[in-house]
């Protein structure tokens, strides 16, 4: 499966023209004015240092070796204090260079990983964590750093060029108007090349992220992939998308290499000419110039070549450092943030969640913390591209404190459903109530405030336990963390480990059993302590002890609070208040185990055949 590059090549940002793209990134890099003035500064004085150098070869050869009247100490104490200014001007300019391209990606990569956290959820369905974290991680450094040190040797070598342009001028300006000619003619060179690297560059990114994918996937279904002996195809795979990259490896590095070679021979064309027609003038016996006036303008020519050489080299990191900062603009453009209609501030009552009016004030608005009652009416979610809606005009009303079990087949829009209650996705048609108020009417973070979800597949942080438990808790209260992980038959592992709770998980908290993950799941669930709990349940691939655990975990979690269960095995919810059959994204039957045992319907069927499909 290939990735989806971030941007494409016809990503709003490419679209733009250059001068747009450099001034909306400018937003980023132009705060810290003083490293600017620094740089700007130093880079000025390191370009015109580099004119000075063969400004210095004519009163030395006329006036020293010539004439004699130069004195010993002079070129000395020249030379020593000419390459003094040039190291001070490069150590400040470089310095500066470090803290304004780290200002510009710290702020960058900070407004990226917040849109993030706060992009709408089905930014994760199209995009894939390895080539996320490539753009907020490493496209925004490599981009950050390359932009602002080639933009400064921009500058740097067009100064260099004026200096040396200038200081010929003045010693010869018939000669060096013949320099000025290949002006166009290197812009000409510089501007086709640059356009063919944007476009290979852009095709190398999209390259890339598939190319991470593959490895990603691979290290994920590390088990699977060698379970069925797809070693081999999977290397194909990976083989297939490198020589892609290759290909475009190549095809970048023929336009970069292109433009030297070009540049250098047009400079060369030019040079010989100049060289050419001063020897004649000089050997003619007409106006000459003196041996240190030619050697000085000699110099400055060759000196000519070698920042004209870095200008057409620039075109390169210029190009590839543009590329990668825009696909974070792109993501900052084209990935809205989640909707929150209830958003705007309102008077709170002291403790309770931001945004919440005080509790009881208006019926139609929410209290701090809900009771736990669920309302659906006429619901209805339809996913884009799906044949058939994952809900059709769903009714149900839970009331608060019950416990409710969702069972049916595969698909039939058990999952959706639980999904409804937080806003991970928003119906079509219909309303969804909690305590009467409809969730558009309830600030996301404080809706969010009254669910804990136990998952199938349990996500933890590479972080302490106690963080893990307490996660998004302003300060960890160390007491109710030990009590929630004894809650959640967790307490006495927690107790072996060496650091205890300040134990570090690693990645996902692989080293834990699938029961010990479960159990500290259902620790972070009781730690928040919301009204409503939404439980996965995930015993089937436990063994025998471990599910024990797991149950009478998640039954001291349940305990005064609104659970909805969505059952795999259905002997874990006979004794549920209530259960209820979804078929097709429908509401087939409702009711106890004993009445749904006894209606001979689906859950019937069900039950007989040994329990049913998440």
């Amino acid at each position: 499966m290939s990735s989806t590059p971030l941007p494409p090549p016809d990503s709003p940002s490419a679209q733009r023209p250059l001068k747009a793209r450099l001034a909306r990134l400018w937003a980023y890099f132009r705060h810290y004015r003083a490293g600017w003035v620094m740089a700007v500064l130093g880079t000025v004085v390191s370009g015109l240092s580099e004119a000075a150098i063969p400004a210095l070869l004519k009163p030395l050869l006329d006036e020293g070796f010539t004439q004699r009247t130069l004195p010993v100490w002079a070129p000395g104490l020249a030379i020593v204090g000419l390459f003094m200014l040039r190291g001070t001007a490069h150590f400040a300019s470089q310095y500066a260079l470090s803290r304004i391209a780290n200002e510009g990606m710290v702020l960058l990569r900070r407004q990226l990983f917040d849109r993030l956290l706060h992009a709408e959820l089905a930014l994760f369905a199209r995009q894939q964590a390895s080539q996320l974290a490539n753009t907020i991680v490493y496209e925004v450094q490599t981009g950050s750093i390359s932009l602002v040190q080639a933009l400064l040797s921009t500058t740097r070598d067009s100064v260099t060029v004026v200096a040396l342009l200038a200081y010929l001028l003045y010693l010869n300006w018939p000669l060096t108007l013949i320099v000025l000619a290949l002006v166009p003619v290197v812009a000409f060179i510089l501007k086709t090349m640059s356009r063919r690297l944007y476009r290979v560059t852009q095709q190398s990114q999209a390259a890339t992220d598939a190319l991470a994918y593959v490895v990603e996937e691979n290290v994920l279904a590390h088990r699977m992939v060698r379970l069925h002996g797809a070693q081999a195809a999977q290397a194909d795979r990976f083989n297939a998308l490198s020589m892609r990259l290759r290909s475009l490896a190549l095809k970048a590095t023929r336009a970069a290499a292109a433009t030297m070679p070009l540049t250098q021979l047009v400079s060369a064309i030019a040079l010989s000419v100049v060289i050419g027609i001063a020897l004649s003038q000089s050997q003619s016996g007409g106006q000459g110039v003196t041996v240190g006036g030619f050697v000085a303008f000699i110099g400055a020519m060759l000196m000519l070549i070698a920042p004209m050489r870095r200008l057409a080299d620039v075109i390169h990191p210029i190009t590839r450092s543009l590329a990668a900062l825009e696909r974070g603009l792109d993501l900052l453009d084209t990935v809205p943030p989640e909707t929150d209609p209830a958003a705007a501030p309102a008077t709170s009552t002291p403790g309770a969640p931001a945004g919440l009016p005080a509790a009881g004030t208006d019926a139609d608005t929410p209290a701090a913390r809900a009771r736990g009652e669920v309302t659906l009416e006429q619901v209805s979610l339809a996913y884009p591209q799906a044949d058939a809606p994952a809900l059709d005009k769903v009714t149900l009303h839970i009331r608060a404190g019950e416990t409710v079990a969702l069972v049916g087949p595969s698909g039939a829009g058990k999952t959706t459903l639980v999904n409804l209650l937080p806003r991970f996705v928003l119906p079509t048609a219909g309303h969804v109530r909690l305590d009467g108020v409809d969730l558009a009417r309830w600030p996301l973070a404080a809706l969010r405030a009254q669910f804990a979800l136990v998952s199938q597949d349990v996500t933890m942080l590479n972080d302490s336990i106690a963080a893990n438990v307490a996660l998004g808790a302003p300060q960890i209260d160390r007491a109710r963390v030990e009590q929630a992980l004894r809650d959640a038959n967790l307490a006495a592992h927690v107790a072996t480990l060496p650091q205890g709770i300040d134990t570090v998980l690693g990645h996902n908290a692989t080293q834990l059993s699938g029961g010990q993950r479960q159990r500290l799941a259902i620790a972070r669930a009781l730690y928040k302590n919301a009204p409503v709990l939404l439980l996965d349940e995930a015993t089937s691939a436990l063994d025998t002890e471990s599910e024990r655990l797991v149950q009478q975990a998640m039954a001291r979690a349940m305990a005064g609070r609104t659970t909805l269960v969505i059952a795999h095995r259905l002997s874990t919810i006979e004794h549920a208040d209530r259960i209820v059959v979804m078929e097709r994204g429908r509401i087939a039957e409702q009711g106890t185990h004993a009445q749904l045992l006894a209606a001979g319907g689906l859950y019937a069927r069900l039950h007989s055949g040994g329990g049913a499909s998440a």
